[in-house]
């Protein structure tokens, strides 16, 4: 019997705005004032570029591996085709786990968005997150179209309000709109441009670190994409620019028009009414400036829900073919969609929002360690790119014949990506560490210990081996996994 493939509905440009989207979330909305706070306009700068060149090159790997072999739910075949079956069942079991608890959040913020507006305030927020849920869901079982056309608006949204934004506040600083120039005085006043020294910015470089989280998506589409040869480049590139200049255009407008010591920028209420973006937009006169950024923040927040029941139900997919998860989630419905696996999902993202609101400290314990799983996922998948390349250089293969994108400066991008991955681990715990704060340390060691554990068990119970540089396939036969 012929085994039922999944459509190839996406187009470059549902996969271009797919990628932007991904990362263009609350983490810009909501935290980037706390970073201009916490290390000044020059150290949240430097820390964005910084983290940014770190993003291009795990782009670059992850598109070579998406372009060579587009599978849907690629981390874990690209982990199990060139580093070990073992790594492959780890990597996609942790990304399965990490989008399912980001849909969630993401679902939840929802609600307590929407309790912004009175009209809204009177239903509980359980009954919003069940019906937000019921959206997503419906724009991910029907059709990868329909998916891809609601993320395409819904980063839209988030793309034309950033560019609104930069506008206004060129505008602003040089005293074209909202009164008097205000010039760059603020990137020296009081300890500005680099405020708490090393520290500062250290601790920023973590923040900044997670709020590319998202980005990395893009290479699950590639198995539903129609041409990924020539979407999945076309996407790294715009990615690569357009993230660049949204994240380091904010933080400096950011910077300029408000003084780090401006208490509003902590915001650790997270109110909508204290985002930089709606501080900006009230001092040019906008009205209803919190409204309007608060429609803005419900749409990046069911964006990053939309593609977390995206991503979530492809792994699953992917992990099935590879005999890596019960084999009635990798069957296909009518309409090409792996429907049982977007159900199990669903069903994870009910109890965790029902656990949510009877105990939200736990929920929170589950959130800090969502930072050390992206990481992980990061790490193993640039990992696969090492390989591959290797692998390619062991068996002598034309590297131009088989690879129709080739990643810029290899190997340096994979050293470069897993240095940093490895300083945000450690980064991200030195305050901790430091304060010897044990019951945070076990928060944070966690994830590595359930990873390492996964991979030995699989390995132990299932016999694999680290596959031989001269034994893994280079052939395209796998293409329509």
């Amino acid at each position: 019997m012929e085994q039922k493939q999944m459509d190839r509905d996406l187009k470059t440009r549902h996969i271009s705005m797919i990628a932007i989207g991904g990362s263009l979330g609350t983490g810009l909305f909501m935290a980037s004032g706390a970073i201009v706070s916490q290390a000044g306009p020059g150290g949240a700068l430097v820390a964005y570029m910084l983290i940014g060149v770190m993003i291009y090159f795990l782009m670059t790997s992850l598109g070579e591996l998406a372009t060579f072999y587009p599978v849907s739910g690629s981390f874990s075949a690209y982990a199990q085709r060139f580093i070990d079956p073992a790594a492959g069942f780890t990597v996609g079991w942790m990304y399965w786990i990490i989008w399912s608890l980001v849909a969630s959040i993401d679902i939840i913020t929802a609600a307590k968005v929407l309790s912004y507006w009175d009209t809204f305030s009177g239903v509980s927020s359980l009954v919003w997150c069940f019906v937000f849920l019921a959206l997503l869901f419906l724009l991910n079982a029907f059709s990868v179209k329909s998916f891809g056309e609601a993320e395409y608006w819904f980063s839209f949204v988030k793309v034309i309000t950033i560019i609104l934004f930069l506008i206004m506040g060129v505008l602003m600083i040089f005293g074209i709109i909202g009164g008097e120039p205000v010039g760059l005085k603020n990137f020296t006043a009081g300890e500005a441009p680099f405020v708490n020294g090393t520290l500062g910015l250290l601790g920023v470089l973590v923040v900044a670190g997670f709020s590319f989280g998202g980005t990395e998506v893009v290479a699950v589409t590639a198995g539903e994409s129609d041409n990924p040869q020539e979407s999945m480049p076309k996407a790294i590139k715009q990615v690569f620019w357009r993230i660049l200049i949204f994240y380091i255009g904010s933080i400096f407008v950011i910077g300029a028009l408000l003084p780090y010591t401006d208490p509003r920028l902590l915001n650790e209420a997270s109110d909508v009414a204290m985002s930089p973006f709606t501080l900006i937009f009230e001092k040019i006169g906008i009205l209803f400036a919190a409204s309007i950024m608060n429609a803005v923040i419900l749409t990046a927040v069911l964006s990053a829900g939309n593609s977390g029941l995206y991503a979530t139900s492809r792994l699953l997919h992917s992990l099935s073919q590879d005999k890596q998860a019960p084999a009635f989630l990798g069957r296909l419905n009518k309409r090409n969609m792996p429907f049982n696996a977007l159900l199990l999902t669903t069903a994870l993202i009910i109890i965790t929002i029902i656990y949510a609101h009877i105990d939200m400290g736990g929920y929170s314990k589950l959130l800090n360690m969502l930072g050390t799983l992206v990481l992980i996922v990061w790490a193993i998948s640039v990992f696969s790119h090492f390989r591959l390349r290797a692998a390619i250089k062991a068996q002598n293969r034309d590297i131009h014949e088989l690879l129709s994108y080739q990643a810029p400066l290899h190997p340096i991008g994979d050293i470069l990506v897993i240095g940093t991955v490895l300083f945000l681990l450690i980064g991200q715990s030195s305050a901790d560490i430091m304060a010897l704060n044990w019951p945070k340390l076990v928060e944070s060691v966690t994830p590595i210990i359930i990873a390492v554990g996964s991979y030995i068990i699989y390995k132990v119970v299932r016999k694999t081996k680290v596959i031989p540089l001269n034994e893994i396939d280079l052939s395209k036969h796998h293409i329509n996994n």
